[in-house]
Formats: structure tokens, sequence, C-alpha cells
């Protein structure tokens, strides 16, 4: 391949192939946004139309059209009660399955009696329908922190990918990983649990989000490209999440939500998929990863699809 220009006009090399693209898909519909919830109550969820299976579908036929994809699907527990052939179909596809929580409320506002049902009945719902172990966990929009953690490491996780280091976004849960070990970019938070967290591009001894979803959606493709190059040359992976609501223009309008809230759930839905197209096929030399193998290949644990 031939190095691209970046946006300032700078040529950059090529990504060396030794280093690993994580794409992660968070599997919920587009009713079940927390953007949305003041609208949508969890009660209403069974009276609006359903989208994701076609959604995701669609994005599981992208990774395999854009040749040996293995990406991590982190499932929403109230979707796979209602289309566990969608979850058996991720996993017979090669792509890890792992839990998204059952009802995505947010971390820091549940009880540990709460939110520790919530993440086990999920893995239990996943495991069932896949007949294999669940080993990872991503929180719904980011909520996690210390306290959260230590639930999800009784229920049973061997990973969470839910840290998320843009800090003005109030959702997002806030902890210092600069105390543990790091493997990759991976953090060793004890004996054989770890963090996975969202890559976002360091600037000025802050974080710019960059690790997806409707930051993906918002930052012109090619300034885009080079954040990840500048990402991937000072690390040896790069994570990135996207949601299956978010290749879907056609979807329904929540016409009670307010102005805002529509506009950032909607905004650029109508380019954002052949932006993700173009986005595998220009980092196609990197090798694209689940999470589980990520992991396994520093060391951190088994793994097998």
């Amino acid at each position: 391949m031939k190095s691209d220009e970046d946006h300032y006009g700078e040529v950059l090399e090529d990504v060396s192939s030794e280093r690993s693209l994580l794409f992660t898909v968070d599997v919920e519909d587009w009713f079940q946004v927390e953007n949305f919830k003041k609208y949508v109550p969890f009660s209403s969820w069974p009276s609006y139309g359903m989208r994701v299976q076609e959604n995701t579908q669609r994005l599981l036929d992208l990774l395999e059209s854009s040749g040996n994809v293995h990406a991590t699907f982190f499932v929403l527990g109230w979707i796979a009660a209602r289309l566990p052939k969608l979850v058996e179909e991720i996993k017979q596809r090669g792509h890890e399955v792992a839990s998204h929580g059952f009802k995505h409320e947010l971390c820091h506002e549940q009880s540990s009696k709460r939110l520790h049902n919530d993440l086990s009945d999920s893995k239990k719902l996943l495991e069932d329908i896949i007949g294999d172990s669940i080993s990872g966990y991503r929180a719904p929009s980011f909520s996690i922190n210390e306290y959260a953690l230590g639930v999800v490491r009784e229920c049973g996780f061997q990973y969470d990918s839910s840290y998320n280091s843009f800090q003005m976004n109030k959702r997002y849960g806030q902890m210092d990983l600069s105390r543990y070990k790091k493997k990759g970019i991976s953090y060793e938070l004890g004996p054989s649990f770890y963090e996975l967290p969202i890559s976002n591009l360091p600037f000025r001894g802050s974080s710019v989000p960059w690790g997806g979803g409707g930051y993906f959606r918002l930052i012109p493709s090619k300034i885009y490209r080079h954040g990840i190059r500048r990402i991937l040359k000072r690390e040896d992976a790069y994570l990135f999440y996207i949601h299956p609501w978010e290749i879907d223009s056609n979807q329904p309008r929540i016409t009670t939500a307010s102005f805002f809230s529509q506009f950032r759930h909607r905004i650029n839905l109508a380019s954002s998929w052949k932006k993700l197209a173009d986005l595998l096929t220009r980092f196609n030399n990197c090798r694209f990863l689940t999470c589980k193998e990520y992991l396994a290949e520093n060391g951190c644990m088994e793994t097998h699809l």
C-alpha cells in the first residue's frame, strides 16, 4: 500500500502489520441509547420496532467481506433474550460474544446488588445461548469506576472494556489506571482480570475522543485516519467501537426528544456506512483481533473461538 497524505499535508508511513485493530460492537437498538432514556423508559421498549438484527447482520457481512476480521460484540441481555439466533450467528461467524449488561443501566446509578444481578443475568443468558464462557464486559455509556469493576470481577468476567479517558462526558466513569501494570494497551487490575480502555488521542495532558461512536461520525475521515495512525505509532493496538444503529439512517425518530438529543443521535448517520467500510479498507494491513485474542497474545488469558 502507498503512504497516505493526512489532512495537514504530512505523508505518513503505512501502519505496520504488527499493529492490531480491536473492532468492537455494542449491540443495542436505536431506542435503547442513554441519550433517549428520559423519552423512552425501559418499560416501553417492547412497543418499539426492533432494527438491531438487520443492522448487526449488515456489520457481520461487512466484516466478512473485508477479509480476516475478528471482532468483539458486546451484546445487551435484553436483545439476546429476544434474538438468541443472532447471538449464535455472531459466534458461528468467528467473532467473540461479550456482555453489555442486561438493561443498559449506568453502573454508577445502581446498587451493588442490582448491578451484580444485571451482570450475572446477562452473562448466564449469553453463555447458555452460545454454549461457551463469556469473558468480557462493557458498561453502558462507559459508566465504569472502581466500585463497578469490583462487581464485574465478582461476576466472573476476565476483562472489562469500559474505561474512556475523555473527561467532558459526565456519563463516563472516572478511574486512575496509572498505578496498574500495563500490557500492550491493557492494564492488569488484579490476578486474571484486565481493563481494555477505549482508544483516545492524547493532547496536552488530556484526551481527545477518538475511539468511535458519535466522534467517528462527526470527525472528517481524513483527520480521523490521521488520529488512528498517531495512536498506532504510540501503541501496539487501537480499540474502536460502534453501534448497529449508527449505520441505519432510516431508523424512526423519537419525536418527543429535544432537538439537541435528536441532533446528537442522528448526526452523519447517512455517511457512516461508507466511512466505516473505508476505515476497514484503509487499515486492512493491521491484524483485526477480538479483545480476548489480543489479551491472549499478551499473555493475559487463554482463548479459543
